[in-house]
């Protein structure tokens, strides 16, 4: 093999003569810092080589690891030849990537889970340097709305890994259910996990399938998921999604709702009952703002950051609906108890409680672009944005600006970036219109329940990180990007795989690589890359369209222009622009 067509691209290859060939005396060697990555590389080569490959006394035969601080602690190289293959990472995450482009310089063949005969599994020579362009490169998943299991979450992980992204956004409370263990408030999973049915489609012709759903994570099986993530190098940031899309909490917990609360001791009527949420959209139940609600938000965090050791920690706080608090008289009087002069810097209120919960844990909270509203920036003070800190005060009175650690998921295009940016808040790009893999693929009527706009692959593939206008200091608070992954209409981890694959290749190309845009050479090493996704059993949308049992006949979409659309995220967007 001339050109060994690896996926991301990588930094620097040279070929050189010969190769490297597998078989029973090949050993590989790390110093023990490295047991685990040494681990990771036999479990993933011994199933369809065969080969032992034993453990070896690091004397440069065989496949050796090993790490040099003088490299980017994401960086590597890759040394073959015919005597044996060298990797060395600045960091053991470095080595990790090293050793996954060891894994894709093989035949396809090694992607298989078992015994595959007649491949002779030689590694071309190569010199390869390499180091990502973004230490943010991620995939959001959400398990609300289909509840996925851990073992095909761990599964997508894996997928994750072999394309060297190295965070997962994993979205676990919605209206539709409530996916993780709170050991203080177990009605949130023993009510909040299930559903009665689930729509069928989009659009006003969407029928409901009449089945109940459910399904969430114990402590245990998200300890067992963070762990797994971690030995791949990936962080796993988690979300509770506050105070929209909380109907599934509110059908547990009823006093968390409008309404529902005793004031000064004066009888009220009990609290609403709702149910968890059957269809897909956004609703106008949303959480109250007392402060036992904010309370138990607070416990609700407290054990998830127990659970999750990485430094982000998600509170959502994307299309919340004000219908509810500005008829609630309850709701009315603490705005005026707060000095808030709207339901917008109520929000603001809501979330920056919590910001100060996690920022006081040693964390850094992280949300949807909507976090920016409500807080007067682009008013007197707060244009000190992340630099004013948390105890600047903005004109007017009102909530206090984020933490500066706080960091913005800019989803509604890249307005939110721009603007978080300029406030010197950090920013996740994941701008709707490029990378919300649940957007139909083609304009085929074929295309299983057709939402949205077309992102094609070279759409996805047109993803930037860093929009145009921001300085070179501004852009340093780009931290990255993700592809989102929202499956209200993506009912099984088939339908996962041909919404996302191969779409996440190219966002994973752009996340690593700082080389010029080249579709026709990405399509090139995508071609071959296929082999390895359907070794690894990956069910991706084709060039030529869905197969048979992909399509949906007879299910509504909601398809929709890129003109509509735009001027849609223009209209939400205008006041944080």
């Amino acid at each position: 093999m001339t050109d060994p067509l690896l996926l991301p691209r990588v930094d620097q290859l040279t070929a050189a003569s010969g190769a490297y060939l597998l078989d029973c005396a090949t050993r590989v060697s790390a110093p023990d810092e490295l047991a685990g990555t040494v681990a990771w590389l036999q479990s993933v080569l011994r199933p369809a080589t065969g080969l032992p490959l034993r453990e070896g006394d690091g004397d440069g035969a065989g496949i050796s690891l090993d790490l040099d601080p003088a490299l980017d602690d994401e960086g590597y190289r890759v040394e073959v030849r015919p005597a044996g293959v060298r990797i060395t990472g600045g960091s053991a995450a470095g080595v990790f990537y090293g050793a996954q482009v060891l894994r894709q310089l093989l035949p396809p063949e090694v992607f298989r889970r078992s015994l595959v005969e007649g491949v002779e599994w030689s590694v071309p020579a190569v010199d390869i340097a390499d180091s990502p362009r973004f230490g943010w490169r991620g995939m959001h998943l959400d398990v609300a709305r289909h509840f996925m299991p851990t073992h095909d979450v761990m599964r997508l992980i894996d997928l994750m890994a072999a394309h060297r992204l190295n965070t997962l956004h994993w979205h676990l409370t919605e209206d539709q259910g409530w996916r993780i263990e709170i050991v203080k408030y177990p009605r949130l999973t023993t009510v909040g996990a299930w559903r009665e049915s689930s729509q069928v489609g989009a659009g006003p012709e969407a029928t409901q399938d009449g089945r109940p759903h459910g399904g969430f994570y114990t402590q245990a099986d998200i300890r067992e998921v963070v762990a797994y993530a971690a030995a791949r190098h990936v962080t796993v940031v988690p979300e509770v999604d506050v105070p929209g899309h909380s109907m599934a909490a509110i059908t547990a917990y009823p006093h968390l709702g409008v309404g529902a609360v005793e004031v000064g001791g004066l009888p009220v009527p009990e609290p609403r009952q709702i149910a968890v949420g059957t269809e897909w959209g956004i609703f106008e139940d949303v959480l109250n703002t007392e402060e036992s609600t904010v309370d138990f938000y607070k416990d609700v965090l407290t054990e998830v950051m127990d659970l999750f050791p990485g430094t982000w920690i998600g509170v959502g706080g994307d299309e919340c609906p004000k219908a509810q608090w500005e008829a609630d008289p309850r709701t009315q009087e603490l705005m005026r108890e707060r000095g808030l002069a709207d339901e917008e810097q109520l929000q603001a209120w809501f979330i920056g409680q919590l910001d100060e919960h996690v920022t006081a844990a040693g964390r850094r909270t992280f949300g949807w672009d909507e976090i920016l509203e409500g807080h007067g920036h682009g008013h007197g003070h707060g244009h000190g944005g992340a630099e004013a800190g948390a105890d600047a005060e903005v004109d007017g009175g009102g909530p206090r600006p984020m933490s500066p650690g706080a960091t913005v998921a800019s989803w509604r295009g890249m307005t939110g970036a721009v603007t978080a940016a300029r406030l010197g808040y950090d920013v996740v790009a994941c701008p709707d219109d490029q990378v919300y893999l649940d957007y139909r693929q083609s304009d085929s009527p074929d295309e299983p329940i057709p939402v949205s706009i077309v992102l094609g692959l070279e759409d996805v593939y047109a993803f930037e990180p860093v929009p145009a206008e921001l300085t070179d200091e501004e852009a340093r608070h780009v931290l990255g990007g993700q592809a989102n992954v929202w499956t209200e209409h993506m009912d099984s981890p088939r339908t996962v795989d041909f919404l996302v694959f191969p779409r996440l290749c190219a966002v994973a190309d752009v996340l690593w690589s700082d080389a010029p845009r080249d579709f026709a050479g990405f399509s090139a090493r995508l071609d071959h890359h296929l082999l390895r996704l359907e070794a690894s059993g990956v069910e991706y949308h084709r060039a030529s369209g869905p197969l048979p049992w992909q399509t949906r006949p007879g299910v509504p979409g909601r398809p929709a222009s890129r003109e509509d659309r735009a001027a849609y995220i223009a209209s939400v967007t205008a006041n944080i622009a």
